[in-house]
């Protein structure tokens, strides 16, 4: 199991960050255009336990998963949400993001994520990985969000 967190401060308001980690489809795409689909199979009140169906495209290939909320609280000052999903039957992830507020035209978002190889040949892989995907994530959120205002 590898696991990555990095932090960075964003030039927008809580709310502008938010919306592309808890909106519609679009705003999603917006970070993650490899998504192409996001539908609610199970939806829950507080959150917790919804379930969406999504689909990812990689190349040609399109992979269908189900993610799960495992955390989510949404305040003014604070927000966090943790999803989990099997991506390929190889790897289990959990990809966790929190956002803080600085003040009105700046947010702190801390993204932590941990891939668990689910096959003994795939371990050989996450030896190898690196941060890099996390650092060009939190890079995208940040230029997507900061070019919103």
């Amino acid at each position: 199991m590898k696991t990555w967190t990095k932090t960075i401060n964003i030039s927008a308001p809580i709310e502008n960050v938010w919306k592309l980690l808890d909106g519609s489809l679009a705003d999603m795409q917006k970070i993650m255009p490899q998504v192409i689909e996001n539908k609610p199979v199970k939806v829950t009140e507080e959150g917790v336990g919804s379930i969406y169906r999504q689909k990812y495209k990689e190349g040609k290939r399109i992979e269908a998963y189900d993610v799960e909320t495992l955390e989510y609280s949404n305040t003014p000052d604070k927000k966090i949400l943790k999803v989990g999903f099997v991506l390929a039957h190889m790897f289990a992830i959990t990809a966790y993001y929190e956002l803080n507020k600085i003040n009105e035209t700046e947010t702190s978002f801390t993204y932590s994520v941990t891939n668990n190889a689910l096959k003994w040949f795939v371990k050989l892989f996450l030896l190898f990985a690196s941060d890099k995907v996390v650092v060009e994530f939190l890079e995208r959120v940040k230029t997507v969000a900061e070019a919103q205002d």
